[in-house]
C-alpha cells in the first residue's frame, strides 16, 4: 500500500464518529468501480447501505447519457451527473426521473461555447481526443487522458488551460478533464441533490455524512467533507489535490468504497 503521511488509514476513524453516519456521497470512476464496471463486493456494499436505509447519492463527471442505465439499475437514492448538473433516480413507477441544475435556454447557450473550446484543443492539441461518452453530455465536454487515450501530465496542464482560456471551468477526473460553464462543482451537486431528493440542508448535517472519492476532482468535497475518505488509487493523485482526504483505504477503487462501507456499518451494528 502507498504511504499517506498526512492522512490516517481508515482504521483509525472513531467508531462513534461513524456510527453518526447517516448518509454516503461517492464519486464513481475508480471509486465505485473498477476497471470500468462495479464489482460484486461494491454492489453488494451499496445494497447493504440500502438495506439500513442509509442513502447514497453517486456524484460523478461522467454524463447524463452514461448515467441513465445505473440510475436505474444501482441501489442508490440519485446519480447526479457532469459534476452537478444533471441528477438521475429511478422513480416509484420505476421509470428514470432527470432533472437539471441549469434551465434549458442557458444549457442551449453554453452549448455552442462549449463545442467551440472542444474544436479548438483538438485542433491545437492533435493528439487529444473527446471522451468516447461524449455524445451522452448535455452540459459540459471532456478530454479523454486515461480511460482510453493516455496523455502526459503536461498535456492535461494544457488542455485545463485551453478550457480556462475560453471560459470554462476546469478539473481532472481520473479519466477525463471536464469542461463547463457555470458555478456548480460536486459540492453544489452534492447540495443540491441531498435538497432536491430528501428535503434537507447538507451543510447544516454535514458531520453525519462521508465522502468517498479517488481523484482531483474530488478535492473540494474532500475539503469540506468532515468525514472524507481516499480509496487507496488516490495515491496517484496525492501530490496535486488541493485538499486530501481525512482517511486512505487500505484497497483500491471498488474494493475500498466496500470497505467504507463495511467501517460504517460495523459502527452501527455496535452502537
Amino acid at each position: 500500500m502507498p504511504h499517506f503521511p498526512l492522512s490516517p488509514s481508515l482504521a483509525d476513524w472513531p467508531q462513534t464518529e461513524r456510527a453518526g453516519i447517516h448518509g454516503v456521497l461517492t464519486d464513481i470512476d475508480d471509486t465505485l468501480t473498477t476497471e470500468g464496471a462495479i464489482t460484486p463486493d461494491a454492489l453488494a456494499a451499496l445494497h447493504r447501505l440500502r438495506a439500513v436505509g442509509l442513502p447514497v447519492f453517486a456524484i460523478t463527471g461522467r454524463p447524463a447519457g452514461w448515467s441513465e442505465a445505473f440510475a436505474l439499475a444501482w441501489p442508490v437514492n440519485a446519480i447526479v451527473a457532469e459534476n452537478g448538473a444533471v441528477a438521475l433516480w429511478r422513480g416509484a413507477d420505476g421509470a428514470l426521473c432527470k432533472a437539471w441544475l441549469q434551465d434549458e435556454a442557458t444549457r442551449r447557450a453554453n452549448a455552442t461555447q462549449l463545442q467551440a473550446v472542444a474544436q479548438h484543443i483538438l485542433s491545437a492539441l492533435p493528439h487529444t481526443r473527446l471522451s468516447q461518452d461524449s455524445p451522452g453530455r448535455e452540459t459540459d465536454i471532456a478530454i479523454d487522458h486515461s480511460e482510453f487515450t493516455q496523455l502526459d501530465e503536461a498535456t492535461i496542464a494544457q488542455v485545463v488551460r485551453l478550457m480556462q482560456d475560453g471560459g470554462l471551468n476546469a478539473t481532472v477526473s481520473s479519466i477525463h478533464i471536464n469542461g463547463w460553464i457555470g458555478g456548480h462543482d460536486k459540492l453544489a451537486g452534492a447540495r443540491w441533490i441531498v435538497r432536491e431528493r430528501l428535503g434537507r440542508d447538507l451543510d447544516a448535517e454535514l458531520r453525519r455524512w462521508v465522502y468517498v472519492g479517488d481523484s482531483t476532482n474530488d478535492a473540494t468535497m474532500f475539503g469540506h467533507c468532515p468525514h472524507s475518505v481516499g480509496v487507496a488509487n488516490v495515491a496517484r493523485f496525492w501530490d496535486r489535490l488541493a485538499h486530501r482526504p481525512r482517511y486512505v483505504t487500505q484497497r483500491e477503487r471498488g474494493a475500498g468504497f466496500a470497505e467504507v462501507a463495511q467501517a460504517v456499518l460495523s459502527a452501527r451494528e455496535a452502537s
